[in-house]
This record gives structure tokens, sequence and C-alpha cells, in this order.
């Protein structure tokens, strides 16, 4: 069918999709998911995807023309085109700003009428070395015959000939110039000389930017008893239910019964998608399933650059068995790849908040969006989690989800010993020593003196929160943020890490002129210092968003710790999940209550998980490990469940309370956060909005109020929260938010006001 008008996903942040005519000369050729060049505007060019094909002319006086047609074949399909009309919808933000977080930037040029569009993504290629044309065996005899004068030439022909297997009549094959001449020990006259001689070419061609894993596939582990009933109960559940969570302790080889249910998938000539909420985790899964799969395995996260993404997004929707990637571990921007033949999304760790994107939008979750992925795909779900998420554990109670279990650690090992030491008691007595308590320096000493390797958490980097005048009680804070300055003693500066505004450390008191400013306090930074001055022998290494900048840099850390070259680990919440360390027997949390003591209706939830997860670190191949939390609250009921490794009683607990005081996952949250220059007119707007949902909601509206951060950027912030019953219309409820915001954005000196809405903010 011939089609008159296609409607077009822009990247920009504004509703809904642009209508523009197709010429005679592109329709034909044009389908939805292919990028064009249309005019946005007076003067700027845009690319966009084609989401739509119809006849309805758009009710508009001028409708521009398609300028161009970009690519020849689909980058996007009509699943994907499906997901992304889906986030938009649920997360209340505009298709765009979800094509903007899913496709690689370097599919979209961009210029203006008045210069012209290059493109950004480029082919690496280099140059290849090739005979001149096909020889024969006596050709290339007398052609060796000749160059007797000339050995080196002889020689460098003879590597080439040695390293493709050339004989008469077979393909020539092109092999790198920089590696054959390194092999041969030749310069490039040599190689030149040849040239001119018409023995042999110089051709260049295209390369990856991607590294592959080989096709050297070692056969599965075979499970133990108790991962095989496990196995079985998934299995089971998957003819009833497409998602199923896997409730495994900590070491319970959770990952070895994913590697099963992937090649499964696998032969049945299904693709996978492998979630992991950190970087950090990519670097031990990838060489587990590098072993087994090999080749069609390929890995995504933010470290990549835009011409790697172009690659990784090309091989996901490559089709051939041969050149595709069929397996995919990525974190949570992995949704958004062109999967064309999805049959299992193992989403593991499934409770940490690092799947949940904040800004910019689309602030969507990924493990529910993957979900619904999978779903599109008539794909099957597994969650995995040695502590799940509230939501998904109450999704088995009410039987939305199957659930299988594994209660015991792989080949029996104990879970850790768990000691609680009492910080307020120790700081009494004077047994404090720097930050440490007795408890935990007598652990960390037995470690190191039988070469084994310890792990200390601390949930803030830098090496002080802040910086304080003993004085007058003066502290520096952000210009820009309503923030105190961390110090960072390493580069001897200030930094807001809201903003990232920084300044040098100040001499003085900014407001009474003493001296004698103090740090309070402290993060990652301080404790790898004072570590190594209580164990000087020791080998420290640190894992923190500062130390983890660069591209490889998770991957030394973690491969210094492997081989044994780092003997204690500092770090924050990326230590915590999934690392899988022979050697490491002692884990310290130095500071349980800055976990416990954060103002959210999760605090509990999340204390809880992530102690267990640290606690999980240790311990996990030869012998019972050793946890020591930290503590001014020895008898916090968290910290007593974590000693039991008591999940179903933190369940039970907080699901009842937040059934009383309606909380996810017994109602719906949805956040407005308005921002504004000036306060007054914040305040004012605010005042409108929250009004206005008032008189639709009643009392499901909380605030408007100030977050604990009141201000970020020179931004002052006000929030809106809406709690919505289960059992009414969300749809209904989104309609009405929408209604409202557009209500507002007309209202007199609004245009300086920002409005962002998060659902499930949590």
């Amino acid at each position: 069918m011939i089609y008159s008008f296609a409607d077009i996903i822009l990247p920009v942040a504004v509703k809904g999709s642009f209508t523009y005519s197709i010429p005679d000369e592109f329709s034909d050729d044009v389908k939805p998911g292919m990028r064009v060049l249309v005019r946005f505007g007076n003067r700027k060019i845009y690319s966009g995807i084609i989401c739509k094909l119809h006849n309805v002319a758009p009710d508009l006086k001028n409708i521009r023309p398609i300028m161009e047609l970009a690519d020849t074949v689909q980058i996007a399909n009509e699943r994907q085109l499906a997901h992304w009309r889906w986030i938009s919808d649920y997360y209340l933000c505009s298709r765009g700003e979800v094509m903007n977080a899913a496709v690689p930037s370097a599919f979209f040029p961009e210029g203006d009428i008045s210069t012209s569009v290059i493109e950004k993504y480029s082919p690496r290629e280099e140059m290849f070395i090739v005979l001149a044309k096909e020889f024969t065996d006596k050709e290339l005899n007398e052609i060796l015959d000749k160059l007797k004068k000339a050995p080196k030439q002889a020689e460098f022909l003879i590597t080439y000939l040695d390293r493709t297997g050339y004989t008469r009549g077979s393909e020539i094959f092109p092999v790198r110039k920089s590696s054959l001449l390194k092999e041969s020990g030749s310069s490039p006259e040599v190689f030149n000389a040849l040239v001119k001689k018409g023995i042999m070419n110089s051709v260049s061609l295209e390369v990856g930017r991607l590294k592959d894993y080989g096709n050297n596939k070692e056969p599965l582990k075979i499970l133990s008893e108790s991962q095989q009933t496990a196995f079985n109960s998934i299995k089971n559940s998957f003819n009833k239910k497409d998602i199923v969570l896997l409730h495994g302790v900590t070491s319970s080889g959770k990952t070895e019964i994913y590697i099963h249910l992937i090649e499964e998938q696998l032969k049945l000539g299904k693709q996978v998608l492998y979630m992991l909420p950190e970087i950090a985790l990519t670097t031990q899964i990838i060489l587990r399933l590098q072993k087994h799969f090999g080749a069609v395995t390929g890995v995504y996260h933010s470290r990549f650059n835009d011409q790697e993404k172009v690659e990784i997004w090309k091989r996901v929707a490559d089709e051939d068995p041969e050149t595709g990637y069929r397996l995919i571990l990525g974190v949570r921007s992995s949704i958004f790849l062109p999967f064309s033949d999805l049959g299992l999304v193992i989403i593991d760790e499934e409770h940490d908040g690092s799947y949940k994107q904040h800004d910019p939008a689309p602030r969507y979750h990924a493990r529910d969006s993957a979900i619904i992925l999978a779903a599109l795909h008539k794909a099957k779900t597994l969650l995995g989690s040695a502590s799940p998420s509230v939501e998904s554990y109450n999704n088995t109670i009410n039987g939305k989800y199957g659930l299988a279990e594994l209660k015991e650690r792989y080949s029996q090992i104990k879970l850790p010993e768990i000691i609680v030491a009492n910080t307020r008691e120790a700081y009494r007595k004077k047994l404090m020593v720097s930050h440490f308590t007795p408890e935990l320096l007598h652990a960390v000493d037995e470690a190191l003196g039988k070469n084994e390797q310890v792990v200390l958490f601390q949930n803030r980097r830098g090496f002080s929160p802040y910086v304080e005048c003993p004085e007058c009680g003066w502290i520096p804070v952000c210009i820009q943020c309503a923030v105190n300055l961390t110090y960072h003693k390493g580069i001897n500066k200030m930094m807001c890490h809201y903003c990232g505004y920084s300044s040098g450390m100040p001499h003085a008191c900014g407001n009474c002129g003493s001296t004698g400013l103090v740090t309070r306090g402290f993060g990652t930074e301080k404790i790898e210092d004072e570590i190594k001055i209580v164990f000087p022998a020791a080998r420290v290494g640190r894992m923190d968003q500062d130390t983890t900048r660069s591209k490889n840099s998770f991957n030394r850390i973690i491969r210094d710790f492997e081989e044994q070259r780092i003997d204690i680990l500092i770090g924050t919440q990326m230590i915590s999940k999934g690392l899988d360390f022979e050697n490491l027997t002692v884990v310290g949390i130095l500071n349980a209550d800055n976990l416990l003591n954060y103002p959210d209706f999760r605090a509990h939830e999340r204390s809880f998980q992530l102690i267990e997860q640290v606690s999980g670190r240790a311990g996990r191949r030869k012998k019972q490990g050793k946890v020591i939390i930290q503590t001014s609250d020895p008898g916090n009921k968290i910290i007593r469940l974590v000693l039991r490794h008591d999940y179903l009683s933190m369940f039970r607990i907080q699901s009842e309370e937040r059934a009383t005081f309606n909380y996810p996952p017994f109602c719906r949250m949805i956040r407005i956060s308005l921002k504004h220059k000036e306060r007054s007119s914040l305040n004012h707007f605010a005042d409108i909005l929250g009004n206005d949902l008032k008189g639709l909601f009643g009392k499901r509206i909380l605030g408007p109020e100030f977050p604990v951060i009141s201000q970020i950027q020179l931004w002052y912030i006000k929030t809106i929260l809406i709690k919505i019953e289960r059992e009414r219309s969300i749809v209904r409820a989104k309609d009405m938010i929408r209604d409202a915001i557009s209500r507002l954005e007309k209202e007199k000196g609004a245009g300086g006001l920002k409005i962002a809405i998060d659902v499930d903010p949590y």
C-alpha cells in the first residue's frame, strides 16, 4: 500500500509525534522504524524515526515533506516502537525523550538548512594486505626465486602465505598490515617494493571496535541437587506464569542456573537479555558467560562511546546467528536494544535501586520496563535476588509471579557469621581506633595474617562529608545547591556531588575568620588513608565513583583484587552487588546508621538488602566468612533481622507498615517536581498546582513542600506527591495530572517554570 504521510518521532522533549508528507520518490521505500531527515522549525534539520505510516492528512495549512531517507533499512523494529510508546504513556514523558534515551546519539546527525548534515557514525577502517591476484603454484615459485636477491621481501611474502595458508585457487585472505609487518620483522618499504612489483596490494577494510570473545565453548557445569530443584521449579512455573522470582541466598549459585536457562533459549534460536544493576558486575559475569557462549555474547553499558554503541546496536539487530549477538549482558539501558526474537529476560539483583532512572526523562524503571519488553516478545522473565523487593515478593504472594527458592549456599558453605559492633560503647570506653571498632580491627588483622582478603563498605565517597568551624559552626556550602560541600583530600578540593561545583579547601572560617577548621564524618577516601596507617603493610585499594571514572577502571580494580594484588578493598555500593571473590573472608560495614536513618519509606528495606548483599561477599568458597556491622544502635530491628538472615520477617513487617500508611505495593505513587530560579515564583505556582490537584484527588495529595535538598544548580525545588489506590484507574489519574499541568503552564509568568513527573519514584 502507498502511504502519503508519516508520523515521525524527533529527539525533542515535545509531546507526540510530527506528521510529514512522503515525497513520491520515497513512497516505495519508507517503513516504520527507518531514519529520515526532516526540517523542524525555520532552519533546523533533525534526524527522526518513522513510527507510523498513514493517509490521514493533518489539520495544517503547510505540511513539510521528508527531506531524505537516512537509511535503506529500519534501525528500530515494531516491537521497539511499541515499547517506546508504552514507556512514554506510563512514565508521562514524550516519545522523543524515550528515543533519545534508547538510540545512540551517533544515529542522529543534525544541521541547519545552510549547512550539510554530517553523519556522526563512521566505521573504523584499517589497512590490510592481500595478494595482487590469484597466483598459481608455479608463478609463486618463480616469484620466490626472483626474490632471492631481496631476502626481506621474500620473508614478508612467505610470512603472508604461511599465515593465510594460500594455495592455488584458494580464497585470498586479507591480513592486517600492522600485524604482518610486526610478525615478519619488516618495514613498510619492504611491502611497498612488493606492491611496485605487482605481487601484493593493500586494501582498506571495515573493522569492528568491539571485543569478540571467541568460540571456545566450555560445557555447562552439572547443577547441584538444590540448584537442579530450583531449575525445575522455574521451568514448571514458566508453564503457568510469564514471570518467576528466584529467591536464592547469597552465593547459592543463581548464575549457574541462569547459564542453563540461557543455553536452552540459544538452542531454540532465541535471544536472551541478562540484566545487571552495575557496570562493575559485567566484568566478572562476562568471563563466565564467554566460556560457555563465546562470540554470540555482547555487553552494553554507558562506558561504551557512541561509535561502539552503534556497532553493538547493529550486532543485536543482526539476525544471522554467526555474526549477530544472541546474548546481551547489560545494565538498565540495554532494554532499548533492537532485539528481534527475545526468548528470556533475566533481571539479576532485581531489588536494586540502580534499575530506576531518575534524571533526565524518561524516568523509567528498567525492571518493570523489561517485563513489558518480554511480554511484547512473548518471552519469559526471571527475576533473581537474595533479598527481593517488597513489590516483587508481594507479587508472588498474590499469585501474579511464580516463585522458586534456593535456601542453601553452593557446596553447603555456611552463611557468614555476623558480629554487631557497638560504636557508641566503643567511643565511650575510648576503644575506637579512628573509625574502627576493636571487633573489626581484630577480624581484619586475623584475615591478613592468613593471607585472606577484606572488604570495607562505606556508602559515602570523598574524604569528609563536610568541613566545619568548631568556633561558630560555619560549614562551606555549594553556591548553586542547598548542600554541604564534600572534601576530597586527593585533589585538595571541596566538591558538590549534585552539580559538580568545586572550590579550594578554605584556609579560614568564612564567618568568624578562625583558622581551626576541622573535617567531620568520613568517606571512602578517609577510610583508605586511615586503614593504611593502622595496617601499613597491607595493600589497599578503593572502588567508588572517583576511582572508576575511566573506561577500564572497574576491570582493573576487580582484576587486582581477584589476583590478590589488593589485600583490603574499600568501596561504596558498587562493591556490594554480585561480586565473587574466592579469598575474601571478612567484610566490614562501617556505618550502618547512615543507611537506616535515611528519610525514605524504603530505608529499612534497602538497608536490609544492602547489608545482606555486602555480607554475602564474605566466605563464598572455602570457609565461613565473617561480617562486622558497626552501629550505634545494635538493637535496631533491621540489624536483628540481618543477624538471622530473616528476609520473610522483614517482608512481613514492611508489608504491614505500608498497608497501614498506604505506601507501595498497596498504592501507586507519582511525584511532580517543580523548579524555578525565584523562590517566591516557585511557591506561587506550586500552590496553584497543589490546590488544583487537591480539588481533583483530595487527601491523596501530599505537599507541595520543599524536599530534603531544596535547591540544585540555582533552581529551587518543590514536590507534590500523589498516592493512588491500586483499584483506581491509573490511566484516568494520569490524564487528570496532564490536564492540571497544562492549565498551570498557561498561567502568566509560567515560562520560567520547569516541571518533571516521576511515576513510581522509588
